[in-house]
């Protein structure tokens, strides 16, 4: 994939397109708990209004849709918005990138009629877990500085079809997501996620709050000892990364297979929210490459205090999940980033 960096709007943090850099933790309160066919098609795109899930037709499978949509494209739309399958430089496809706008700088209401925005928005509903799903990967439909989803980018990689690899990609504004009809057998989510929100990450008025609320619910669960092991002080190798570590290195935090049972539930509770947006099918996929990677026990939680922090009552400033194949990488304040990697073929760092 191309090296670009680009910023987070709010924060000016600059986070590589494949991997986020480091950098990214911010304080917590301990009490707190991601063109018209031979025309321009930006002036029907931007006419684009979502219609009610009535209105919508019969839901159909995201993979099915994705054909639709690569079938409606003319020859020119081609020529950008479907890119090879292993497009990208240095061995890094850009299907694998986590943008924070969209990608290539193309908006769907640049690119895209006003039936093919709609096909679009279709697609992103289908990856959803339902409305709700979709209310909080679109951030109530705001999509936060994309404004709306014609501010957004969505490209194809490769040919949709039975047997060919293809991977579609939504990207905007702290959000990265892609439907691959299991092109790459064994990562979840098509390959590395990106979600957040602009909203204070501990308020309600965060979408994702209810999953900063159960991690900080598990963390109160643990006694004194527990959570002084949970806690990792300073800003670490990889608390702010997704790549995979090496199978025989040691992971911060806590490891679930230590709780207790009460403590369990909880554990999988928070891993039963933090899928909660997505579609069951890429839900279920997770936890199958968790119960592939040896399950849960070798799943550690940790939670990160930035070593430069002067607030003693500080106790952690971003939280973790981590395991072999598996990294849920959750940043709090002053908004959501959530950087996400799961694969059953993981390669190590």
């Amino acid at each position: 994939m191309c090296e670009v960096e680009t910023l987070c709007p709010e924060c000016e943090l600059p986070f590589d397109t494949q991997l986020p850099r480091r950098g990214f933790l911010q304080a917590m309160s301990a009490g707190a708990a991601v063109a018209l066919a031979g025309g321009t098609a930006a002036s029907s795109a931007l006419a684009f209004d979502e219609k009610a899930p009535a209105e919508r037709g019969t839901p159909k499978p995201a993979e099915s849709l994705i054909k639709e949509l690569h079938a409606s494209l003319n020859d020119e739309q081609k020529k950008t918005l479907v890119l090879p399958w292993n497009h990208g430089a240095d061995g890094k496809p850009s299907r694998h990138g986590m943008y924070n706008r969209p990608f290539q700088n193309q908006r769907i209401g640049d690119v895209y009629s006003k039936p093919q925005t709609e096909l679009v928005d279709r697609i992103l509903h289908a990856i959803c877990n339902g409305e709700e799903g979709y209310r909080q990967i679109t951030r109530a439909g705001k999509f936060d500085s994309s404004q709306s989803l014609v501010g957004c980018g969505a490209h194809i990689f490769g040919t949709p079809g039975d047997d060919t690899k293809f991977a579609w990609m939504f990207s905007g504004h702290h959000l990265t997501v892609r439907c691959d009809g299991n092109s790459e057998p064994g990562a979840a989510f098509g390959g590395p996620m990106y979600y957040g929100h602009t909203a204070k990450g501990d308020s309600t008025g965060n979408v994702y709050h209810f999953q900063t609320r159960r991690v900080q619910e598990l963390f109160e669960s643990l006694d004194a000892e527990q959570q002084a092991q949970a806690v990792a002080s300073g800003n670490t190798e990889g608390a702010d990364s997704v790549r995979f570590r090496a199978a025989d290195a040691k992971l911060p935090g806590i490891s679930a297979g230590s709780l207790s049972s009460d403590q369990k539930d909880l554990a999988g509770r928070v891993m039963q929210d933090l899928v909660a947006p997505f579609r069951k099918e890429d839900g279920d996929e997770v936890m199958e490459i968790v119960k592939k990677n040896g399950g849960m026990d070798k799943v550690h939680l940790s939670y990160y205090k930035d070593a430069s922090s002067k607030d003693g009552d500080v106790k952690w400033h971003s939280w973790r999940v981590e395991g072999p194949g598996f990294v849920w990488n959750f940043r709090v304040l002053p908004h959501v980033h959530c950087f996400v990697n799961i694969s059953s073929e993981f390669k190590t760092a």
